[in-house]
């Protein structure tokens, strides 16, 4: 009898991949349009070509920008006006700590962010100024010089006091891009901050009912919670994520989400630590799926020699 194992082995295999490349992806494709990642570059931004001087910036900054009137600026013993809950119900949302802002965001995004902000953005639909609608962040409109050359001083300024774009770890880039609107219950993170351990319940649910004042302010900025995303890496994956923070309206359009404006490498770091997040045993899982692979193909070498060995009489 002649053997047809090989043949039912290459149709099975056959139409698994028919099912996986073609099948899977155009489902993804109908669930959710693709859109192509421009690698942060913010081709619609005015390039940035001025240096600036971060002397010059810095008076700026905590000056006549009046950015240290709703900034925290650690690094340089600037603490914030007020605390995060009291700032959401001001602004709608905690204004971040620009310390280390300079090497998260890119230098094109951050200086349009300072002249105007619902731009740069992309939340001009939200925030009309002819209609009365202005951005929470008040918009730099010079100091009485060159105000292109006042925004490049700003920008250096806010570059030399960051650490440098390698030392940016991921749980520092998400908690800066996007931990003051989006939880991540599994690392205990909230949007005002990582929740401790308290030693008293009372304590913890004090701490709790600041969250919800905070989210409470922040869905009314919104229009609805921003998801808690734990798990968004595994439901929606890598390349969502990395574009929706790209451009928010390339995938949902009219989103009252703003676009982050952070470097390339600062959201890989951001996917890096939503991907830790998602999956918190992924590097030990993918070391033994190593070894697993392995042994299964010794296994299988083995087994196609046991069964050799039992059918030699039959075949």
């Amino acid at each position: 009898m002649k053997n047809k194992e090989p043949l039912i082995l290459v149709v099975v295999v056959a139409f698994t991949l028919l099912t996986y490349w073609l099948v899977e992806p155009y489902a993804h494709s109908v669930m959710h349009k693709h859109v192509e990642s421009q690698n942060f570059a913010y081709a619609d931004l005015a390039p940035f070509t001025k240096t600036g001087d971060a002397v010059n910036g810095k008076a700026l900054v905590t000056g006549a920008a009046a950015c240290t009137g709703c900034h925290s600026i650690t690094k340089d013993g600037i603490p914030a006006s007020v605390d995060a809950v009291s700032a959401a119900q001001t602004y709608g949302v905690n204004p971040p700590d620009l310390s280390n802002a300079g090497a998260i965001y890119d230098a094109k995004f951050l200086a349009d962010l300072i002249k105007n902000p619902a731009h740069a953005l992309k939340v001009e639909h939200k925030f009309d100024a002819s209609k009365g609608q202005a951005h929470p962040m008040v918009a730099f409109y010079g100091a009485g010089g060159d105000i292109e050359q006042e925004v490049a001083d700003m920008v250096a300024y806010i570059q030399k006091i960051a650490v440098k774009p390698s030392e940016v770890t991921p749980k520092m880039a998400y908690e800066n891009a996007c931990g003051r609107c989006h939880a991540v219950s599994y690392e205990k993170w909230t949007q005002i901050g990582e929740k401790p351990s308290f030693k008293f319940e009372k304590d913890s649910l004090a701490f709790d009912i600041k969250v919800l004042e905070y989210q409470d302010s922040l869905t009314k900025y919104m229009g609805k919670l921003p998801p808690d995303l734990s798990m968004y890496i595994r439901s929606r994956g890598e390349h969502y994520i990395s574009t929706f923070m790209e451009n928010p309206q390339a995938h949902l359009e009219g989103t009252a989400m703003p676009r982050v404006g952070v470097t390339a490498d600062a959201a890989h770091k951001v996917i890096e630590y939503l991907e830790d997040a998602g999956d918190t045993k992924r590097h030990e899982r993918e070391s033994v799926g190593k070894m697993v692979l392995i042994y299964s193909v010794i296994f299988a070498i083995l087994a196609l020699l046991w069964k050799k060995q039992v059918w030699r009489d039959l075949h």
